[in-house]
């Protein structure tokens, strides 16, 4: 039974990518006219796109998202929103199911795809870590997204989640950009992810299963400096990995 079970994982993988293609291709021209508009317009057109491009397609390979916590966004209100990173399967959850447009920083080597990296250009703001000038630019980019009154989508592990913990070490940026604007931070937990496509497998096996994104209440940034970049960072970090450890194995 777990060599069938096994088995089926290669061939769901299959499925899914399969899949994802046909709809890339569908949706490629909505996404190309989107870059044809100015920030913050471009965002606010493409977020629909993402959003419903993923509905269908998340549910047809039986990976359903289901979002707790949406009303923690304001209307009127834009924010900094950090999400814990297991699984490349947290590309397609985070970014579409924030309430709002938004903006997430990606590495500049995925933009080079053919199609693929016209989609993936037009929602991030694109880095190459190993240049200190792509990384400053990147950052000022950052900033000018939240003055515009969107959202940011960050990953503060910075890569994926391959150990046993929870959650990973958090770098700074997030928070200092957060600190910086003035914006709240609202954390984010995704789950199951790891276990739909684990990085510990194979990079051809996947199991599909139901997705769970759960939006924690703002942490206000109000008053801070940036002297208080670690004390915000490690308050942000306990709050999520105390929600995380308390719910992984409910969902």
């Amino acid at each position: 039974m777990k060599a069938v079970r096994h088995y089926l994982g290669f061939v769901f993988f299959g499925y899914a990518i399969a899949l994802f293609v046909v709809t890339m291709l569908l949706v490629f021209v909505p996404v190309w006219l989107t870059t044809l508009f100015k920030e913050p317009l471009r965002s606010r057109l493409l977020h629909p796109v993402f959003k419903t491009w993923m509905s269908i397609f998340l549910p047809l390979v039986f990976c359903p998202v289901k979002r707790k916590g949406k009303h923690f966004f304001k209307k009127g209100k834009n924010y900094v929103v950090v999400v814990n990173h297991n699984s490349l399967a947290d590309i397609p959850v985070s970014s579409p199911w924030i309430p709002g447009a938004n903006k997430t920083l990606a590495k500049v080597e995925m933009a080079k795809i053919p199609v693929f990296g016209v989609i993936y250009k037009a929602g991030s703001i694109l880095v190459n870590r190993k240049k200190d000038a792509s990384r400053r630019e990147s950052f000022m980019k950052m900033q000018e997204m939240l003055d515009l009154g969107l959202h940011l989508c960050l990953y503060p592990e910075g890569t994926r989640n391959k150990t046993d913990k929870p959650l990973q070490q958090f770098y700074d940026g997030a928070f200092i950009a957060a600190i910086k604007s003035q914006k709240p931070i609202i954390p984010a937990l995704i789950f199951n992810t790891k276990k739909i496509y684990p990085a510990t497998k194979s990079n051809f096996w996947a199991t599909p299963m139901p997705i769970h994104i759960h939006f924690l209440e703002p942490v206000s940034t109000e008053g801070l400096t940036l002297t208080e970049t670690t004390m915000l960072k490690d308050k942000v970090y306990q709050l999520m990995e105390n929600y995380f450890v308390t719910n992984m194995n409910k969902l």
